[in-house]
């Protein structure tokens, strides 16, 4: 791609993620769960805003899954175990900046189907 086309996709992530979180907070009972994908791997972590603490987190590299909707689902699920384990059964999705499909929608529902409710 066009570095000029790659630059302007940037800032436009950056904005829409900078919009998403002026209106979302997490706190310890009700954690924001920041989602992020690369190319090669997908993360993600429940963040309590009010102590800027991660309470828990998941990656794929750790996990040998790749970028797929495959691979985010499985990823929801080892997520969802680590919640549960924290007594955490609802919290804030933080899709950061990315649309709400493919990927981001296959991790998402994966976490509703395992009983995170959001």
């Amino acid at each position: 791609m066009n570095v000029k086309v790659l630059k302007r996709k940037t800032a436009q992530r950056a904005k829409r993620k900078a919009r998403i979180r002026a209106h979302i907070n997490g706190t310890a009972e009700c954690p924001r769960v920041s989602f992020f994908r690369s190319n090669r791997y997908l993360s993600a972590q429940a963040i309590d805003d009010t102590s800027s603490k991660t309470l828990c987190a998941v990656h794929g590299k750790k996990l040998g899954l790749n970028s797929s909707a495959e691979s985010a689902k499985k990823l929801a699920v080892e997520f969802a175990g680590l919640l549960k384990g924290a007594n955490i059964s609802t919290i804030v999705f933080d899709r950061n900046g990315y649309q709400f499909h493919g990927v981001v929608a296959a991790f998402a529902t994966a976490l509703r189907e395992n009983e995170i409710s959001f």
